[in-house]
């Protein structure tokens, strides 16, 4: 992962200098200095290209994982004609390259991302059906003065494309590089792509399955979902540098942890994984964590922490998070907390199982779920939020400390065949038509099905689903609420429809970080960017995010029995 920016003319014409703390800076200048604010990103490497005739800056900001002495951007094509800026793990680029180099006998790529240069050359936009991993990428095509930009298809790379004043667009990894200049900034959708001249550029779907708008009625093969997910592992192990895995203590996180494990040991049957997991002392997620560790035989560390700790990062949390949303914030402080400990052991790269909860129907509110069509279409919604919330999170919180996470569970081949699979196999609760059974059904029931035997202890094959934010230390949830109430006062929380229309938080803590955010990214298009994490409230769930919250959760699950 990295850190991707560019600003384009609207007109393909040079771009004026800006003024800034006195005095006027060239496009050169702009670009670095406002690439600067998401350095963290890249901290191994900045590279900058310029047009200044045609009005064209892009800016990398390199954490190097793959092709770490010859991977360097932008990239360019053998002409010169064509550069690229790429923030992405492109997995099947060996086989793309083997390709590539049927054509061009002596062609060896010097990054993973190197390929999409050489498949724009011979595909044009038609090259997003070629390439599969996680990217967000911009190209500019020197000849034709035009741009192709795109999003990989659950957002898992942070994007954001915004207009200044004078009508020139703006592309950023982050949002902060653009708020100073740009009068919109939006996300960029994911599983989108434009292509043309910065004047006339609208976004286009390029990923488009039958699952998104039908129920499907595949039924279940296990065994294939097994194998699935084991290649999906096994694509996002490719890398150059030290790597390790988090490890919650939940099945989706031990399942990588385990599965990566395997792979490994057979090229080297004395490999030991790194794993992490983050709490408090006493935490539900630490017992479980260290029996998969022991069962897996990893080198594990467990990563401590008090709730005043965590406390401490809320503003900085939030200046890197760019969001107000509570579940949000509250999900990220311990892995914020993390993620600064981990990059200090010397790892680059991390393997987490974010995705597992949106493709199977994880979270404990599903159990409300009223039929199988409202499932799915509830897990559809989500995985199509995926990158306001958990995914926001997950990346942008371990960027903040140049480290790369990968989430094999958003493998697309893999999101294909589960997102395929009819609602009735997975459903949790009493909607059990699985083997022709009405009986109670754990949530991901497939999922841990489909590994049973040696992958996990059967404690953690059967654990139920324990948000991460509750199963680091409950005291961290009940602190945070406390924390922000001392510090909002009940005049300024009447007042918080007038000062804050759009997406009115409803508690004092929500407000708290409102008003955090509102310092940072001020403004009503920035306040958009940001989607609140909600239980179906139509369901009869209640609005605190919490797992702890909900009816199914293991406190309150007799009434399910």
């Amino acid at each position: 992962m990295c850190g991707i920016f560019a600003i384009l003319s609207k007109d393909s014409q040079a771009i004026l200098p800006k003024t800034c703390c006195g005095y006027s800076q060239t496009l050169r200048e702009l670009a670095y200095r406002q690439s600067g604010k998401q350095r963290h990103r890249g901290p191994d490497e900045t590279g900058v290209a310029v047009f200044a005739e045609h009005g064209v800056a892009l800016v990398h900001e390199r954490l190097a994982v793959i092709g770490v002495k010859t991977g360097r951007q932008p990239l360019m094509s053998e002409d010169g004609n064509v550069l690229l800026v790429a923030n992405a793990e492109i997995y099947n680029y060996r086989e793309l390259s083997n390709h590539i180099a049927k054509t061009r006998p002596n062609y060896k790529p010097k990054s993973d991302c190197n390929v999409i240069v050489e498949l724009y050359e011979e595909y044009g936009e038609r090259l997003l059906g070629h390439i599969t991993g996680m990217f967000a990428f911009i190209l500019y095509d020197k000849n034709k003065k035009t741009v192709m930009i795109a999003r990989d298809p659950f957002g898992i790379m942070p994007l954001y494309i915004g207009q200044d004043l004078e009508g020139n667009l703006w592309i950023s990894s982050e949002m902060k590089c653009m708020i100073e200049y740009c009068k919109s900034v939006k996300n960029f959708p994911p599983g989108h792509f434009i292509m043309g001249y910065p004047k006339h550029l609208n976004p286009q779907p390029f990923f488009i399955r039958p699952w998104q708008t039908e129920i499907p009625n595949a039924t279940v093969d296990i065994e294939q979902l097994k194998l699935r997910l084991e290649a999906a592992v096994r694509s996002h192990l490719q890398c150059d540098v030290p790597y390790g895995a988090l490890l919650s203590g939940g099945v989706d996180s031990s399942l990588i942890a385990s599965i990566a494990t395997k792979i490994m040991r057979e090229r080297d049957p004395s490999y030991r994984l790194r794993t992490f997991s983050v709490g408090m002392i006493g935490s539900p997620d630490f017992k479980h964590a260290r029996m998969v560790a022991d069962y897996i035989g990893s080198d594990h560390t467990e990563v401590t922490f008090t709730v005043e700790e965590c406390l401490d990062g809320v503003r900085d949390l939030i200046y890197h998070l760019e969001s107000y949303d509570t579940a949000t914030v509250r999900c990220s402080l311990p892995m914020f907390y993390m993620a600064r400990y981990i990059k200090s052991t010397g790892i680059k790269m991390i393997l987490s199982g974010e995705g597992a909860d949106e493709i199977f129907g994880g979270y404990l509110y599903f159990f409300k779920a009223p039929k199988y069509s409202e499932f799915h279409k509830e897990m559809v919604t989500r995985l199509d939020q995926l990158h306001v919330s958990d995914i926001l999170r997950a990346n942008k919180v371990t960027m903040s400390k140049g480290l790369e996470l990968r989430v094999p569970f958003l493998d697309t081949s893999f999101v294909d065949y589960v997102m395929s699979v009819r609602p009735e196999d997975k459903i949790p609760g009493p909607l059990n038509c699985y083997s022709g059974v009405q009986s109670h059904r754990m949530e991901k029931y497939i999922l841990r099905k489909a590994f049973e035997g040696d992958y996990l202890p059967p404690d953690v094959l059967w654990r139920q689903k324990e948000q991460f934010s509750d199963g680091v230390g409950y005291d961290l949830i009940e602190g945070l609420p406390q924390f922000a109430t001392k510090r909002v006062t009940d005049a300024e929380f009447a007042k918080a429809p007038q000062r804050f229309p759009i997406n009115t938080p409803k508690t004092k803590e929500a407000y708290y970080y409102r008003c955090i955010f509102d310092e940072m990214f001020p403004g009503e298009a920035t306040a958009l960017t940001v989607e609140k994490w909600a239980p179906r409230l139509d369901w009869g769930c209640p609005e605190d995010p919490s797992g702890r919250a909900q009816e199914a959760h293991e406190n309150r699950l007799k009434e399910y029995l």
